[in-house]
């Protein structure tokens, strides 16, 4: 096989499992014997449970146990899920309400599971919970982002949950006073569900007193702890695995309450249970995304460089405050005002409300795609009402190259960037727009261009661990603490092992997802993945060629010292023996030597990096009927260092077109009473491929100075950049046609009344 090479586009090896049907998902490894769960869930949006019926349940056929939170509580288990907590802008405590793992006397959104069954099938199971009758007595629904309505927590008498600030208001105020020119935007942000291939699942097992429980998730050992926490076991007692897993995008990072009941009924009935969620129910119960609106203003001096940026948001939390921790919470928060931007002045307000709707979770609130979203949607409305080209506007406003590395006024220090080369690349491959649009507009058609430029704040957990095994078989076991969910990580990590080692790349095998095997790993989350891995993983060589020297030393008859290894042979003058790493493996299994045969180390990382790129987008409206596509779209990002550009082009494409279906067409919808009607596939649309033009994809590289690769991650990015990229491209499709306000998503409905009224009528 040819040797790998840095930055060598090869494809993916599970493609081969995946494609032939040979995957291992949650439904395809279902133990033996396991029994099956099925959760009742409320019919209503919120109301009290005034009676719950099961014991026609607990006698129907091959039902082995029906729970409620009764029932949990009796177990002697930690029923409260954990929150974020915040502090509010004047130093109180924000409210702090509790969400137990199933609802005790009230219901607060249409989905929360309120009893769970287990049974020897599913059909049992499914048939038992249709027996369970709850009488609740319903109470008004509250859906609004506002203070104020129906009381859904006793502790949050106006339904706010937080009211937090960052950066300093006084002087951002004074800034905005002292401006030649300010200029304000709302910007809403449209709740979107996280429809990931495979839905929720788990299973659990309690055998010769251990907990093995396995999820599709996104990390294990967060899961271990917080089973720990709640079942109150030691954490050496639980073993938590992950199979494959058909997508998580940050929705399922969270714990949530079915996992934990599963548990609790497999170590009850001392027999495997299993849990798989449906589509329509992982649509009502899974945490959904986005939600939010928000008051941008900029104040601009007299050469239209920005003095201050300040923003208010208004954040719809569902019913209760979301799982992540108040440190990861208030970070994202606060990258609301990150941007490529040279401004020091800045006030952040986050106001957070609880409605009668399905949890909404921080990460997908504020974190980095919708800060990007405001800031580039204020920026296209700046530079139309200052009179000024948007590219023209950003490149004025950019920091520059000579002042890296720059502390922004949110405290993230970006180590390097050179934004105008990467606007000037872009520029270059996006020439020949007027002649587009003239051409259009002879056939009734209006063609828009809008520019994104955007930045990301990558590092998540700073740490992570690797183990490299040397087997018996002459294969090499690489375990990783990170989890992929459909990146290609087994094709990253085994080539970049390979290509630092000389290890073949096809007798190395990359393993995840099993907390037994590791001490510690930080999950996938935030684009960490392959920057903080592959920095674990060259700690882990460094141990292994540090604890093979002297040890070769003795074989060549050579000192230490002079023995080098050039990333595929151990080499030392006055020696002929040249041995590969897996030759020196077998000659110390052979030794008896088999402390030669793991390595493992755990690397740290003290900064983040910042990928960044820029994302143009070209739509085209029919006059006509109001339908929007997306005609030509193209990226130039700088990622740093890449491992395979071939995967990240396909992180970019598969970020794009998830911008571009919550632009066009993805909405979440509730009715009055908080019914969730786009809880099919019939009614949430997602973008088809029809619909998706080809997207131009160019990497220009600037090496980040934060970690050994020069690499930064690009998970995201490409959501990151598509959001404001085609709204932008709207806004100037319209914005001759009078329409000053557009806000997503662009259904053809929406974009005729834009066209025709110059507004849109509630809907």
């Amino acid at each position: 096989m040819e040797k790998f090479g840095k930055s060598q586009p090869v494809k993916r090896t599970e493609d081969q499992r995946f494609l032939t049907g040979q995957g291992h998902y949650m439904d395809d490894v279902v133990p033996e014997g396991a029994l099956h769960a099925v959760f009742v869930r409320s019919q209503v949006a919120h109301g009290v449970i005034s009676s719950l019926d099961l014991e026609e349940a607990r006698s129907a056929d091959g039902v082995r146990l029906v729970m409620t939170l009764d029932d949990l509580k009796a177990e002697g288990i930690d029923t409260v899920m954990n929150a974020a907590i915040l502090d509010n802008r004047d130093g109180s405590k924000a409210a702090a309400p509790e969400r137990h793992m199933l609802a005790s006397d009230r219901v607060r959104f249409v989905g929360e599971p309120i009893a769970v069954v287990i049974a020897d099938t599913p059909l049992q199971a499914r048939d038992a919970a249709e027996m369970i009758w709850a009488e609740i007595d319903e109470l008004p629904a509250k859906l609004d982002v506002d203070a104020g309505g129906e009381v859904l927590h006793q502790n949050a008498p106006d339904n706010r949950a937080f009211d937090w600030g960052l950066g300093d208001e006084a002087a951002t105020e004074a800034a905005f006073q002292a401006a030649a020119h300010r200029v304000s935007l709302n910007v809403a942000d449209n709740r979107v569900i996280i429809t990931s291939i495979e839905p929720r699942g788990c299973q659990a097992n309690w055998v010769d007193g251990r907990l093995h429980f396995a999820y599709g998730g996104q990390g294990v050992w967060a899961m271990r702890a917080q089973l720990a926490e709640k079942l109150r076991l030691e954490p050496e007692v639980i073993r938590v695995t992950t199979p494959d897993v058909g997508g998580g995008f940050g929705m399922k990072v969270m714990p949530y309450p079915e996992y934990f009941c599963t548990a609790v009924a497999a170590m009850k009935l001392g027999q495997p249970v299993h849990w798989m969620s449906d589509r329509s129910e992982a649509m009502l119960a899974d945490h959904h995304g986005r939600d939010l609106t928000s008051l941008a203003e900029l104040a601009f001096d007299d050469d239209h460089r920005i003095t201050a940026y300040r923003v208010h948001s208004k954040v719809n939390l569902g019913a209760y405050n979301s799982h992540f921790g108040q440190a990861i919470q208030t970070n994202l928060f606060s990258r609301v005002l990150m941007g490529v931007y040279d401004v020091q002045t800045t006030y952040l307000r986050v106001e957070g409300f609880f409605t009668n709707t399905t949890q909404v979770d921080a990460y997908r609130g504020a974190g980095r795609p919708e800060a990007i979203y405001v800031l580039e949607r204020v920026m296209d409305r700046a530079a139309r009402e200052l009179g000024i080209d948007p590219w023209e506007l950003r490149r004025k406003n950019f920091i520059r190259p000579e002042a890296f590395p720059y502390k922004t006024a949110t405290g993230e220090t970006y180590d390097v960037g050179d934004f105008n080369m990467i606007l000037s690349r872009t520029a270059s491959q996006t020439a020949g727009f007027d002649a587009r649009k003239a051409t259009d507009a002879e056939r009734g058609l209006i063609r828009g261009q809008g520019l994104c430029y955007y930045i990301e704040s990558i590092l998540g957990d700073p740490s992570e661990n690797a183990r490299v095994e040397f087997c018996e078989d002459g294969t090499v076991n690489l375990y990783v603490g990170t989890q992929s969910n459909g990146q290609g990580h087994e094709t990253v990590y085994a080539h970049f092992l390979s290509d630092q080692t000389g290890i073949p790349v096809d007798r190395i095998n990359v393993v995840q997802g099993d907390s037994d095997q590791l001490p510690h790993g930080g999950g996938t989350g935030g684009s960490r993945s392959v920057t903080v891995q592959s920095t674990a993983t060259l700690a882990t060589i460094d141990v292994m060629l540090a604890a093979f020297t002297p040890y070769l030393a003795d074989k060549m008859g050579v000192e230490e010292s002079d023995i080098s290894f050039d990333h595929e042979t151990f080499r030392a003058s006055g020696s002929n023996l040249t041995p590969t790493l897996t030759e020196a493996a077998d000659m110390a299994r052979a030794d008896g030597r088999t402390d030669l045969l793991q390595h493992q180390a755990c690397a740290n990382l003290d900064a983040r990096s910042y990928p960044n790129g820029a994302h143009v987008a070209e739509i085209v409206i029919d006059s006509y009927t109001g339908e929007a596509w997306v005609d030509r779209y193209t990226v130039v990002d700088d990622f740093g260092n890449l491992i395979n550009p071939m995967l990240a082009e396909g992180q970019v494409h598969g970020g794009v077109v998830q911008g571009i279906g919550q632009a066009l067409t993805e909405r979440v919808v509730h009715d009055a009473q908080g019914q969730l009607l786009t809880a099919s596939l019939m009614d949430y649309a997602l973008p088809r491929a029809a619909e998706i033009p080809m997207i131009k994809f160019t990497s220009v590289p600037v090496p980040s100075t934060s970690n050994p690769m020069g690499m930064k991650g690009c998970g995201e990015a490409g959501t990151v950049g598509a959001l404001a990229a085609v709204a932008n491209a709207v806004q100037d499709a319209l914005w001759d046609y009078g329409v000053r306000q557009a806000d997503m998503p662009f259904t053809p409905h929406k974009v005729w009344e834009l066209l025709t009224h110059g507004s849109v009528a509630a809907e």
